[in-house]
């Protein structure tokens, strides 16, 4: 989620993906390596939904947080039973970055990221330009220094992106082969002509 200034930079932190049981309870998919730390009573969180949402420009406010045969689930304030619940599902959950700075070693803003030089092995590959934000994994979006009228989409993952140093102004990338180019090997796959007796025997016709 990309910020107009500091005080509005915000960390994405989970999303409702379910409504559970009758009482407003939410299931969610978490986007934070501490969930009973951010998912405590009281906290409060800016909500990413559509406009036409009713919980457009609102935000929510945990009542409990618990753990339910190993899913987490949520409660928040005024949500009190299935139909609210329902109403708020894939809702994204985001908290203002003075509540959370330092918290996270592996978290980092859509601004801190946008601009970073992408480097493969050793060499500037290119730059990334922004970030998407995909229900099952965010992605960098990069645009090549060879080639600046193409963008490659690289899975923000830790074994595709295994170092970001933003003091140093870089990401370094290990992406597994085809992401960045074409495989060679179109044309060895095409089948080739005929040999042997086959051959001769097209010449003698």
């Amino acid at each position: 989620m990309a910020a107009s200034g500091a005080a509005r930079t915000q960390l994405r932190v989970g999303r409702l993906v379910k409504a559970h049981g009758l009482k407003g309870a939410l299931k969610l998919e978490l986007y934070t390596d501490d969930p009973d730390g951010r998912f405590v009573p009281g906290a409060v969180f800016t909500l990413q939904v559509p406009e036409s949402s009713p919980w457009h420009g609102k935000t929510v406010t945990v009542r409990e947080f618990r753990w339910m045969n190993s899913h987490p689930v949520v409660f928040l304030d005024g949500v009190e039973d299935r139909d609210a619940a329902e109403s708020i599902v894939r809702a994204i959950l985001w908290i203002d970055q003075d509540e959370t700075a330092g918290a996270e070693d592996d978290a980092w803003y859509d601004h801190q990221l946008v601009g970073l030089e992408v480097v493969r092995d050793g060499d500037v590959i290119g730059r990334v330009v922004r970030v998407d934000h995909l229900p099952a994994q965010d992605l960098l979006i990069v645009k090549l220094s060879g080639d600046p009228d193409r963008e490659v989409l690289v899975p923000f993952v830790a074994a595709i992106v295994p170092e970001v140093d933003v003091a140093a102004g870089r990401v370094v990338v290990t992406p597994p082969a085809g992401l960045f180019e074409e495989l060679p090997g179109d044309d060895a796959d095409e089948p080739r002509p005929a040999e042997g007796p086959a051959e001769d025997a097209a010449t003698e016709d």
